[in-house]
């Protein structure tokens, strides 16, 4: 059984679900209760929660649980019964299903409280002819490192393994909760994008001084998000940071969208830039490897742009009752993963207050202008997707969980 209830979350899921059946069939694993091996007629079967790359993996979906993922604490609160009904739904068909392993994607504000809740379900019913008691499986650790970190003694009595796909959440947990199995398996970004790499050479790349006044138009990504609360609240902040760039310097802006829908909304907000702004669904890396500078909200995307060395002036907007509880929760100077790797700031970030057009418009413009600058920036880029593992990160996921079955 799977569950992953954001876009991201469906992506690592799907990857995770073609490589355990590979690596479930290579090894002829008796993962049920069983006689015979799965490697016989119906081989392993996958099901519970998620989206359309769950399903296309193969994934039998008891609903799309990404149409229901939210962000921030005011519109969770909204939706407190919704996620309630939600979760009684799946646990009443793990029950029925009795699944050998449960793996939770990510999306941990809900994964956490439903491995607890089979947990429940599952301790006074043990017996001689009622003793399921699936292996329970994190794929992708919460952020206690930044926030809450007592939450790590819930997730040592509730889950068997907690697969991590950031370098240094292994020693973390270590010196907290010997009990919690952590495994660092890689980033999955690093095979996704596994022949990242510049198409062309940059203008400031060839230039000979520091500070450049570029004489051809550059290309910068717009990239405000991939639900669609984060774009509504970030399209007019976008919006008119690109105005402001394209009223000083010869620039073609390139915007990203997830879907049709949210890519209409971004023609509309963006349309005051005429020809010079193209919308486009997907197609994210093919623009990251022609890309200048990347104008981004925080989040997994900062790691892909890291991965093709692109320069990002990163931002983040939310509802203020979620952003002056975080801000008195989260104890990291930055909230962008190629900082909190680097431990220093690469990406300039401005959040809540601080991200408004004028400064996300001068940090943008120093970053294409400023050739030792982006030098600087890229070089230490290179140094970080170095510690995010090989490719690979799915296929080692997939052996410890199978490991895990074995066992």
């Amino acid at each position: 059984m799977l569950i992953a209830g954001e876009a991201s979350g469906d992506t690592l899921a799907a990857e995770l679900v073609v490589a355990l059946r590979r690596e479930l069939l290579a090894r002829e694993v008796n993962g049920s209760a069983d006689v015979q091996p799965l490697r016989t007629a119906l081989g392993p079967r996958f099901f519970g929660a998620g989206g359309s790359r769950m399903a296309a993996a193969g994934v039998e979906l008891a609903f799309d649980m990404t149409r229901h993922s939210v962000i921030g604490l005011t519109e969770a609160l909204k939706q407190v019964a919704k996620f309630r009904r939600l979760m009684q739904q799946l646990l009443k068909l793990a029950r029925q299903r009795q699944p050998d392993v449960i793996v939770c994607v990510d999306f941990h504000g809900f994964n956490g409280r439903f491995a607890a809740a089979v947990r429940r379900a599952v301790r006074p019913q043990r017996g001689t002819f009622n003793n399921w008691n699936p292996k329970i499986v994190q794929f992708v650790s919460p952020q206690v490192w930044a926030s809450r970190s007592g939450r790590v003694y819930s997730m040592a009595e509730n889950l068997d393994l907690l697969l991590s796909i950031i370098p240094f959440e292994k020693d973390w947990y270590a010196q907290r909760v010997q009990k919690l199995r952590v495994e660092f398996v890689g980033n999955p970004i690093v095979e996704r994008h596994s022949n990242a790499e510049r198409g062309t050479q940059t203008a400031e790349q060839a230039a000979p001084s520091s500070t450049i006044n570029p004489p051809s138009s550059r290309c910068i990504l717009l990239l405000p998000g991939s639900r669609p609360d984060e774009v509504r609240r970030h399209l007019p902040l976008v919006a008119e940071t690109a105005k402001r760039i394209a009223e000083v310097a010869p620039v073609e802006f390139k915007a990203i969208a997830p879907d049709e829908s949210l890519a209409a909304s971004m023609r509309t907000a963006l349309q005051g830039l005429g020809a010079n702004c193209r919308v486009q669904v997907g197609g994210i890396a093919d623009a990251l490897r022609t890309a200048d500078l990347a104008i981004s909200k925080t989040g997994t995307v900062l790691m892909e742009c890291a991965l093709f060395g692109v320069p990002v002036v990163a931002f983040y907007k939310t509802s203020w009752p979620t952003y002056w509880v975080g801000k008195r929760i989260i104890q990291l100077k930055w909230i962008s993963m190629p900082n909190i790797l680097a431990e220093e700031e690469i990406y300039p970030e401005f959040v809540q207050g601080r991200a408004t057009p004028e400064n996300l418009s001068a940090a943008a413009l120093e970053l294409l202008r400023n050739q030792a600058h982006r030098r600087a920036v890229q070089a230490r880029l290179k140094a970080i997707v170095a510690s995010l593992g090989e490719p690979g990160a799915a296929r080692r996921a997939a052996r410890l969980v199978c490991e895990l079955l074995q066992r």
